[in-house]
C-alpha cells in the first residue's frame, strides 16, 4: 500500500493493495482476515504444517464427500495458505521477511507469546515502521485475567450476554453463534482499517492493536448495560421478547411461530387493524409504547391468543399488507432461498479443487466503484507455500531443503 492515487478498475476491492499476514486460527482472527480479503487485500494465512489451522479438522460436517470442514471453509476464503513452523528458527526467519513487506499482521496467539519468539511488535515494527500489528486475545494484553485461556461459550456467560438470553422460566443459553468470536473479528476489521487510515493520513507510521473477546462481548451488552446503569437492576431474560418494546416478539401459531415487530407508535393501530382489534387502540392501558410495556402481563396473553387463531403464513401476510414487519422464522434453508437473500448475492459460490462447488455466505458490504467479491477458495493446506516463497525470492532447492528440514 503505497498511498500512490490509482483509478480503481472496477473488479478490485478497495483494498486492493494491501497485504495481511494471517497468523490467527479458528475464528475471530480469521473472520477478520476474510473480510480483509473480501475488501480486496491480499491475505497470507500462516499455519502449522502438520495440522494447520484447527478448524480444518472440525468435522463433521464436511463438504460433500470430501474432508474439508464446512467450519473452516465458511471463514478463509480469498487467502493464501502458507505453511511454517514457528517453532524453528528458520521458520521464525521466514516470517519476519513475510512481516517486513506486509501492511497488516493478525494474531491470536496468547499474551506473550509473539515476543518469545522474538515477533513482538516493537521487533517488527523496526524492520517495518508502518506495519499494522493487530493481537486478539480473550482477555487483552493487561489486567489480572490477561493470561486465562478464553472460549466463545465462557466469554458469552463471562459478559453477561448469557443473563439476557433465554427463557424467563428457562436455562441461560449461548447465542447460537459463536457471537463473542464473530464480534471480535468485526471490531478487529474496523480497528485494522482505521490504524490504515490513520497511517495513510498521518506520518505512515502504523501502531499496535489490542483485540479481545470479552471487551468485545461487554461493548455488545449496550441498552442492556445502559439498563442496568439506569436503574440498578439487571435486564432479565425476556426469551423471544424485548425488555423495551412490545409487541416486539415471536409468537406462537397454528403450525409453527412468527416473528412481529411494532417498533413504533405510529404502527400500534395498524397492528391493531391488523387483527381487527380497533378496540385495543382506545385502550388507555396500551395507548403508548410505555404504557404496552408497563401492561405487558395483560396485553402479551391477549396478543398472543389472537395470533395463536391464525398459521404462520396467514399471520406474515396479513401483517406484510398492513406495512407491520412480521416473518416466519426462517431456517437455513429457508434463508437460502429467499428471493432478497439470492437478489442481493448473499448466496455465494466457489470452485474448490477438493470439495468441488462449495457455497458460503456472499460478502455484505457493497461498494460502487471498489466491489468487494468471493474471488477465491478457501486454501487447502499449505497449497501457496512454494509460490510464496518463490514469491520472496528462494530456489527450488532452497524451497526442498525448507520442506526437508520441516521449517515450512
Amino acid at each position: 500500500m503505497t498511498g500512490e492515487a490509482r483509478e480503481p478498475s472496477g473488479e478490485t476491492g478497495p483494498l486492493d493493495g494491501v497485504t495481511v499476514l494471517d497468523a490467527s486460527r479458528v475464528l475471530a482472527g480469521p473472520f477478520c482476515g476474510m473480510q480483509l480479503g473480501d475488501l480486496g487485500a491480499e491475505v497470507v494465512k500462516v499455519e502449522r504444517p502438520d495440522t494447520g489451522d484447527q478448524t480444518r479438522g472440525w468435522t463433521p460436517p464436511a463438504y460433500g464427500d470430501s474432508e474439508e470442514a464446512a467450519y473452516y471453509l465458511s471463514i478463509n476464503r480469498n487467502k493464501r495458505s502458507f505453511t511454517l513452523n514457528l517453532a524453528s528458527e528458520e521458520g521464525r526467519d521466514l516470517f519476519r521477511e513475510l512481516a517486513a513487506e506486509a501492511d497488516v499482521l493478525l494474531n491470536n496467539f496468547r499474551v506473550g507469546k509473539m515476543e518469545e519468539w522474538g515477533l513482538g511488535y516493537d521487533e517488527l515494527r523496526a524492520e517495518n515502521p508502518g506495519l499494522v500489528y493487530c493481537s486478539i486475545t480473550g482477555y487483552g494484553e493487561w489486567g489480572p485475567d490477561k493470561d486465562r485461556p478464553a472460549y466463545d461459550l465462557v466469554i458469552q456467560g463471562e459478559s453477561g450476554i448469557m443473563s439476557y438470553t433465554g427463557d424467563p422460566d428457562g436455562d441461560p443459553v449461548r447465542v447460537g453463534v459463536a457471537i463473542a468470536d464473530l464480534a471480535t473479528g468485526l471490531y478487529a476489521t474496523q480497528s485494522v482499517l482505521a490504524a490504515l487510515l490513520d497511517r495513510e493520513l498521518g506520518d505512515g507510521e502504523g501502531q499496535k492493536l489490542d483485540l479481545s473477546l470479552l471487551d468485545s462481548a461487554v461493548a455488545l451488552d449496550t441498552y442492556m448495560a445502559e439498563a442496568y446503569f439506569a436503574t440498578g437492576d439487571s435486564p432479565g431474560r425476556q426469551g423471544g421478547k424485548h425488555n423495551n418494546i412490545t409487541p416486539y416478539q415471536v409468537f406462537e401459531t397454528q403450525d409453527g411461530y412468527a416473528v412481529v415487530a411494532v417498533p413504533s407508535e405510529h404502527m400500534w393501530p395498524d397492528f391493531c387493524a391488523a387483527l381487527d382489534r380497533e378496540d385495543l387502540v382506545d385502550d388507555e392501558r396500551f395507548a403508548t409504547n410505555s404504557d404496552r410495556v408497563e401492561h405487558r402481563d395483560v396485553l402479551d396473553p391477549m396478543l398472543e391468543a389472537e395470533i395463536a387463531a391464525y398459521e404462520t403464513d396467514e399471520i406474515v401476510a396479513l401483517m406484510q399488507e398492513y406495512d407491520v414487519p412480521a416473518t416466519p422464522i426462517n431456517d437455513m434453508e429457508d434463508v437460502f432461498d429467499h428471493p432478497q437473500v439470492r437478489a442481493r448475492g448473499m448466496r455465494a459460490k466457489v470452485d474448490h479443487p477438493t470439495a468441488g462447488t462449495v457455497e458460503m455466505p456472499g460478502v455484505p458490504m457493497h461498494f460502487s466503484r471498489t466491489p468487494a467479491t468471493v474471488r477465491s477458495h478457501p486454501p487447502l493446506l499449505g497449497e501457496h507455500t512454494d509460490e510464496i516463497l518463490a514469491e520472496l525470492g528462494y530456489s527450488r532447492d532452497e524451497i526442498e531443503r525448507f520442506h526437508e528440514d520441516d521449517v515450512v
